[in-house]
């Protein structure tokens, strides 16, 4: 820790949390999870609002979450010390399955948290015909 203090000065240096800071991605953590009836993704988007945030699908089914943290207004007498909450503008996007009904895609958040929910349509099981078997004669 020494060496660190040495590098970086008293401030702990925290490689994940510049990571994060870096990548905007990170920041957007999502479960996509699979049911019977849907797929559903569950966003953490702490400190957002459902109008700061954009839920999309395109022609080949690629669902996208997009929005931005805005910075804070800042008054002249402010002194930071630290700045570690991602800022800016972030994106997820994933690739539906071909079973995906993009037609009826639902979305709400709560508390920071936001559900799409993805219903997935009955693939059809292909049919066995049985074919006979001809003889030949010659």
């Amino acid at each position: 820790m020494a060496l660190i203090s040495q590098l970086f000065g008293d401030e702990i240096y925290d490689p994940f949390l510049t990571m994060i800071n870096k990548c905007p991605v990170l920041n957007t953590p999502t479960d996509w999870k699979e049911t019977p009836e849907a797929h559903v993704f569950i966003s953490d988007l702490p400190g957002l609002k459902k109008e700061e945030v954009k839920v999309e699908v395109d022609d080949e089914r690629v669902l996208k979450i997009t929005g931005e943290r805005k910075v804070e207004k800042d008054d002249k007498n402010d002194k930071w010390h630290r700045v570690e909450r991602c800022r800016g503008k972030f994106q997820r996007s994933f690739r539906l399955p071909e079973t995906a009904k993009t037609d009826e895609i639902k979305a709400s958040m709560e508390d920071g948290v936001l559900v799409v929910t993805v219903p997935k349509q009955e693939v059809k099981k292909p049919e066995r015909k049985l074919i006979e078997i001809q003889e030949v004669k010659g």
